[in-house]
């Protein structure tokens, strides 16, 4: 575990006034202001990976940060350079240049059960590495409107400001995943903490260093999930699939002959029935392979192939 300080440099903006030629020429055409800076300082916590130097971060945690220091457990201060990061899961990963790093041991994902005993590390109001301990609440969580893509465990072993970043192990000392937000009506902890489990994040992890970005599927189609209501109206005989409500012009989904109105059921013989889990099944397929489409257009069954391509970058949070 490490503790993670950022400083960004705000650019404060310049009151409009100052320009107003008006107001220069009662002055006598002072010269013109300059836009002041200031440092803002925040902390959070990070996961160590690799004894090369690996950490393993939230997005948030270090977005737009100019500089970021690591304070490790023996006290050691150490500069930090961020590798990659992705913001539809809200990580990232470091490099701190520096040896004998203790790397932390992996858990399965796969292993997690409701129930099990989750600790907590981090920073927390930046009092020093603190441990507190819950257990997990569940798993799978999503649509929680957090992150594009969403598949977390959630616990309530206490996780407050400062923890983001920070490692969810189990007893024996092994990573679950990584700290990210709790549900709070006060901004302290109430119970509802959310943790990136650890085989989402070490996959995001890997392609960061190998791609320097995180590579995914694209099909350029919106959807959204089937009400009871949707399906009487497009009448069909039971409550299953996506329907497609928006296919971007030239775009992979386009190309291969897909309609808004068209009701996706399977893709690759998977059934989905959630519009969030089709778009990450898609997402996880590489570009550039080709996936079966099946599904109805009215009355008349649907089938189609589809040539995946890239999904373009994000242009903001």
């Amino acid at each position: 575990m490490v503790n993670i300080f950022t400083t960004k440099l705000i650019t404060e903006p310049l009151n409009p006034v100052f320009s107003d030629p008006a107001f220069r020429s009662f002055f006598n055409d002072p010269p013109a202001a300059k836009p002041r800076q200031r440092r803002e300082t925040s902390l959070g916590s990070g996961v160590i990976m690799d004894t090369r130097g690996y950490i393993l971060t939230n997005h948030h945690v270090i977005e737009g940060a100019s500089e970021i220091q690591l304070v490790l457990h023996d006290g050691r201060n150490i500069p930090a350079a961020v590798v990659g990061t992705d913001p539809d899961t809200d990580l990232a990963v470091l490099f701190a240049h520096t040896e004998n790093l203790p790397a932390i041991e992996l858990g399965k994902a796969e292993e997690i059960k409701v129930g099990d005993v989750a600790l907590a590390i981090g920073n927390p109001f930046g009092v020093g590495q603190t441990v507190t301990m819950g257990i997990i609440s569940a798993t799978g969580r999503n649509q929680l409107g957090i992150n594009t893509f969403e598949d977390f465990i959630q616990t309530d072993a206490a996780i407050n400001p400062g923890n983001s970043g920070g490692a969810l192990i189990n007893a024996r000392g092994h990573l679950l995943g990584i700290n990210t937000v709790i549900f709070s009506k006060t901004g302290g902890s109430q119970g509802i903490g959310f943790a990136i489990p650890v085989s989402l994040a070490q996959g995001i992890m890997q392609q960061l260093l190998v791609h320097g970005r995180v590579v995914r599927g694209w099909l350029g189609i919106m959807v959204q999930d089937i009400t009871p209501e949707l399906a009487e109206s497009f009448d069909l005989p039971q409550v299953k699939g996506v329907l497609v409500s928006g296919v971007l012009e030239r775009g992979p989904a386009n190309m291969a002959g897909i309609v808004p109105g068209d009701i996706i059921t399977r893709i690759n013989n998977m059934e989905f029935d959630d519009s969030r889990n089709i778009l990450n099944a898609i997402a996880m397929q590489p570009p550039g392979s080709v996936i079966t489409i099946d599904g109805w257009r009215g009355q008349h069954r649907l089938k189609l192939r589809a040539l995946i391509a890239e999904r373009p970058p994000r242009t903001g949070r």
